[in-house]
C-alpha cells in the first residue's frame, strides 16, 4: 500500500503497521486516542501524554535525538514524526531502514488533514472521522476574543510565535492578531517588545518555564499590557488534544472578557 504524507513523500507499507514509534508528543497522544496503545513500541521522552506512555513504551530519545539502537531493536514497520519537531538528519537516516511518515502541520486545515491520514493509514478511520467532526464543531463554537494585538512568547531570552506556525494559527481562530510579522519563531529585545505594544502578552507554560521574575520585568516595559500565562500545549499540540483546547479557550476567552469588563488596560 502506498500513502503520501504531508511533505508529499510516498510511504510504502506491505500491511497495516502493528509496530509503531511516534517520534511526536501531540502524535503520541492522538495514536493512543485512536485505540492504537497496544500496538505503539516507541515514544519519545516528551511524550506525557496519555502518562503511560512512557510508563509502558520504550523511550527512543528526544525529538532532535533519537537512540538509534533502541529504534533498531524495536523492529518498526511505522515510524510518524513531524517537518518541525524533529531534525531532517535524524529522519533521513530512519527513511533509509523504515517506512517513515511525516507531518508538517502549520494551521488547523493541516492538522485535520494529519488526524485523517494517520487514520487512513491505521484502518482507525472511523475513530478518525468522528475525531475530526467533534474538533471541527468545537472551533466552530469559539466565541471572537475581545482582546486583539497578542504577542505570544515561547522562550527567555525573549522568543515569539510568529506567521507560520501553528500557534499563529490558534491565535488567528481566536480573532486575535499576532503583533509579530516575521515568520516562524523571532528573537526579541526588550526595546523590541516595546515598539510592538501588544495589548495583552500570552507566556507560554512550554517549552520555557516562565516565572514571576518574567512576568514583572515585561510589566515594567509596558505597565498597561496584561501578562497571562497560559497553556502552551493547548496553543501548539495538534493531535487529539484539539478537542481539549476548545474548552481551554472558551474558558481564556471568559478570564479576559473579565478583564475588559472590569475597566483594565490591556
Amino acid at each position: 500500500m502506498e500513502f503520501t504524507d504531508q511533505l508529499n513523500r510516498t510511504v510504502n507499507l506491505p500491511a497495516p503497521p502493528q509496530r509503531i514509534i511516534s517520534l511526536v508528543p501531540s502524535q503520541t497522544e492522538l495514536l493512543y486516542y485512536l485505540g492504537l496503545g497496544s500496538r505503539i513500541v516507541g515514544v519519545t521522552k516528551f511524550c506525557v501524554h496519555p502518562a503511560e506512555a512512557l510508563k509502558t513504551k520504550s523511550v527512543v530519545g528526544g525529538t532532535k535525538n533519537f537512540w538509534f539502537d533502541v529504534i533498531e531493536r524495536l523492529k518498526p514497520d511505522l515510524i510518524i514524526g513531524n517537518k518541525e519537531e524533529n531534525y531532517e538528519a535524524g529522519i533521513r537516516q530512519l527513511e533509509t531502514q523504515y517506512p517513515v511518515w511525516m507531518s508538517d502541520v502549520t494551521d488547523l486545515t493541516g492538522a485535520l488533514q494529519m488526524l485523517q491520514q494517520i487514520a487512513i493509514i491505521t484502518r482507525t478511520e472511523t475513530v478518525g472521522d468522528q475525531l475530526v467532526a467533534k474538533i471541527r464543531k468545537a472551533f466552530d463554537a469559539l466565541p471572537v476574543f475581545p482582546t486583539k494585538r497578542v504577542l505570544y512568547l515561547i522562550w527567555y531570552p525573549w522568543m515569539a510565535a510568529g506567521t507560520n506556525t501553528f500557534i499563529h494559527n490558534m491565535l488567528s481562530q481566536l480573532g486575535l492578531m499576532n503583533v509579530v510579522e516575521h515568520s516562524r519563531y523571532p528573537e526579541l529585545t526588550d526595546e523590541g517588545i516595546q515598539k510592538l505594544n501588544p495589548e495583552i502578552i500570552f507566556l507560554s507554560s512550554e517549552p520555557f518555564p516562565f516565572s514571576k521574575i518574567h512576568e514583572a520585568r515585561l510589566k515594567k516595559l509596558l505597565p498597561l499590557t496584561r501578562v497571562v500565562p497560559v497553556d502552551g500545549e493547548m496553543f501548539s499540540w495538534y493531535g487529539s488534544r484539539l478537542l481539549l483546547a476548545a474548552d481551554y479557550f472558551k474558558t481564556l476567552y471568559f478570564t479576559i472578557k473579565k478583564m475588559k469588563n472590569s475597566n483594565q488596560q490591556l
